[in-house]
């Protein structure tokens, strides 16, 4: 069920039910429809109120953070079954062609789902990733953040990650939330950014992110299926993202891809729509108004 609201006026909100998971959305400003895929809760909090003037943007739940009824299993996070999710969103929202927007892991998702359903796919921004999770490319992550950051950030690292066995043995639930707070100094330009409001409120089904991010992501080949993307791409990353590999990683993937833009945004670490929103905001409408498709 969902309460009415027109483009212009208070959010839009609903819920979707697929299988045994309630997708919470919420969708908020008026134009072109935009999916962005992860939590309802903590997304909306990371994009400019200025994009809203621009973008209708839908924040969808996928299972990692939605409301399940009863047990869940890895079984129940099959990525198929991830992107079938989303599809279902988009049906249920009346989006008939629109954007597709994912962070960090998000992005793969927005990337397989945009080669699943391309006709359903105008423009595909893939924010803050790393070609894969997989092990060459966390250690290019490692060897940037030892090669590249003062001891500043390190010793910031060093006390954060003493304190992470406390928060999860006090909320094992929350361990994913509780790591990505602590890795604050991988995760930001501004070292003094407290990242625990914009985590509030957030559910998380460990089940889930376990499955999605410990094995679909650290094992996939996001050139597998690629020439069935249609879509304009473009890759926006943060030059001080120590959580994921590094830019240079993209190198050896950039032929794949038929229509591929790569923005590093130089004071932003893993999520530069939040850190340098202006810009962000400037250099995603630049973009798609130059690869505006029919």
């Amino acid at each position: 069920m969902s309460e009415p609201a027109d483009a212009e006026g208070p959010p839009l909100r609903g819920t979707i039910r697929s299988g045994a998971f309630d997708l919470d959305y919420v969708v908020e400003g008026r134009g072109r429809p935009t999916l962005v895929i992860g939590s309802s809760v903590f997304y909306p909090r990371t994009f400019s109120p200025g994009l809203r003037r621009h973008l209708r943007l839908a924040f969808a739940d996928h299972r990692g953070f939605a409301r399940a009824a009863g047990p869940v299993a890895a079984s129940d996070f099959a990525f198929d079954t991830i992107l079938a999710d989303m599809d279902l969103v988009r049906e249920r929202l009346g989006f008939e062609r629109m954007v597709v927007v994912g962070h960090s892991g998000h992005a793969y998702m927005a990337l397989e789902y945009a080669k699943r359903y391309p006709r359903r796919v105008s423009h595909l921004v893939l924010i803050a990733a790393g070609p894969s999770q997989g092990p060459a490319h966390r250690e290019l992550a490692e060897r940037h953040w030892e090669e590249a950051v003062c001891p500043e950030r390190k010793a910031r690292l060093e006390r954060d990650l003493a304190l992470l066995p406390a928060d999860i043995a006090a909320d094992p639930d929350r361990r994913f939330v509780a790591f990505c707070i602590r890795m604050a100094a991988r995760s930001w330009h501004d070292l003094g950014y407290d990242a625990g409001p914009l985590w509030d409120g957030v559910r998380v089904n460990m089940a889930g992110i376990d499955h999605l991010w410990g094995e679909v992501f650290r094992d996939i080949d996001i050139r597998d299926g690629i020439e069935a993307l249609a879509a304009p791409v473009l890759l926006a990353l943060g030059r001080f993202d120590y959580l994921v590999a590094p830019a240079h990683a993209w190198d050896p993937y950039r032929a794949s891809f038929r229509d591929l833009t790569v923005r590093v945004f130089d004071r932003s670490g893993h999520t530069p729509q939040l850190e340098e929103s202006r810009s962000f905001d400037e250099e995603l409408l630049r973009w798609m108004a130059a690869h505006e498709v029919t």
